[in-house]
């Protein structure tokens, strides 16, 4: 008989380990339902079928490096009375496809007109804290905000379509007012960060940017929400390198916004740069800066730094009749620094209160009267939103 070395035996386990391991990464896991996830996660390739989420579970993807994703169908999300999200995603260099398939959230069962305010409870949609694409799906019905993303990315999201067009009209909970609130498109806590090519129908933000930087929002179509905003910023958050290139909005209470809160300390907000945008029938602020959130151009704080704000080139608003063009209320010496305005053409409604005297190349052309500029704060309202 003869022994076999040990050095042998140890070279011929390491040999299998290493084959073994990359083998069971690259295997594809399919998901037919929530019970498929543990092992399916296992897996770099992984096909979703079309299934319902149970509800009041959250549909958690959390990935290995590298793994790609396809949405092979529609997937739909049970009712429950609870926060949420309903659906989790975590990876680096994480592929998702969605296909043009639809994750529907179920919103008219929830949809009471008080959105995060009040009435039931109800769950946020869709939670990304994944570098890589997340791309081409239809969000249909969410019940109150849609994307929340975190992280350092960097991370791609494009070709999305939220559809909560359903929640413009009332219902039996929401007394006359759309059933739909608080139906945020994109909040965005992130660095490093593209969204692009996407179409969002909603009751509050397309977009809104609570702090990172980096981030660019391109060629997207925001309609019957409140447009896209930078804020509301609260304290000791940092905001900075924002492009905001070549979107259109249409139908919308605003048009481009950047909200500080009143109450807000050792935050900044720097580098906010708007490129050909277009911005249509806007109801109530086609360019509103304020820093006296959640007050609408009430007393400003003084706690947010806000600085180079810049409309570089082919930004035109135009607003209803009974609508703002441009507003901007800073607080005492919280805004800073040269803003050049030139690539900004306002026209419709009446002129706002400019309350900053470091814009230059403004001129505000519509037909009503000329924007107001001065070098103390202003209290023209104080209507308290809920957005």
């Amino acid at each position: 008989m003869h022994s076999t070395p040990i050095s042998l035996l140890l070279s011929t386990l390491l040999a299998f380990t290493v084959s073994a391991t990359p083998a069971s990464k690259r295997c594809t896991g399919t998901i037919s339902s929530l019970s498929d996830v543990a092992a399916a996660v296992k897996c770099t390739t992984i096909n979703i079928n079309s299934f319902t989420v149970t509800a009041g579970s959250t549909f958690d993807l959390e990935l290995l490096d590298g793994t790609t994703v396809n949405l092979l169908g529609d997937v739909t999300f049970g009712v429950s009375n609870w926060v949420g999200p309903l659906f989790q995603i975590a990876g680096n260099n994480v592929v998702f496809n969605g296909n043009g398939h639809t994750f529907n959230g179920n919103g008219p069962s929830y949809w009471d007109g008080q959105g995060g305010n009040g009435g039931v409870t109800k769950p946020k949609f869709m939670k990304l804290k994944n570098s890589g694409t997340f791309t081409n799906l239809k969000i249909l019905n969410s019940p109150v905000h849609v994307f929340s993303i975190n992280g350092d990315g960097p991370l791609t999201v494009s070709s999305i379509t939220i559809d909560d067009s359903a929640g413009d009209a009332a219902n039996s909970a929401s007394d006359g007012d759309p059933a739909g609130h608080n139906t945020d498109g994109f909040d965005v806590s992130a660095n490093n960060l593209i969204i692009k090519d996407s179409v969002v129908m909603n009751q509050d933000d397309c977009l809104a940017i609570n702090k990172g930087s980096n981030i660019t929002f391109q060629n997207n179509k925001c309609s019957g929400g409140h447009g896209i905003s930078v804020g509301s910023i609260s304290s000791d958050v940092t905001v900075s390198k924002v492009y905001i290139t070549g979107n259109t909005v249409t139908d919308s209470d605003n048009g481009l916004r950047i909200k500080t809160k009143s109450d807000a300390t050792g935050a900044s907000v720097s580098g906010i740069y708007y490129t050909g945008n277009t911005l249509s029938t806007i109801h109530k602020y086609g360019v509103l800066i304020d820093q006296s959130y959640p007050d609408t151009l009430g007393t400003p704080g003084t706690g947010v730094t806000l600085s180079d704000v810049q409309f570089i080139s082919g930004n035109t608003v135009s607003v209803d009749s009974s609508a703002t063009r441009v507003a901007v209320n800073c607080g005492s010496g919280s805004c800073t620094g040269t803003w050049n305005w030139s690539g900004l053409t306002a026209t419709g409604g009446k002129a706002g209160t400019i309350n900053y005297s470091g814009i230059t190349g403004f001129s505000n052309t519509g037909s009503s009267s000329t924007t107001t500029t001065k070098s103390s704060t202003t209290t023209t309202k104080t209507s308290t939103t809920t957005t």
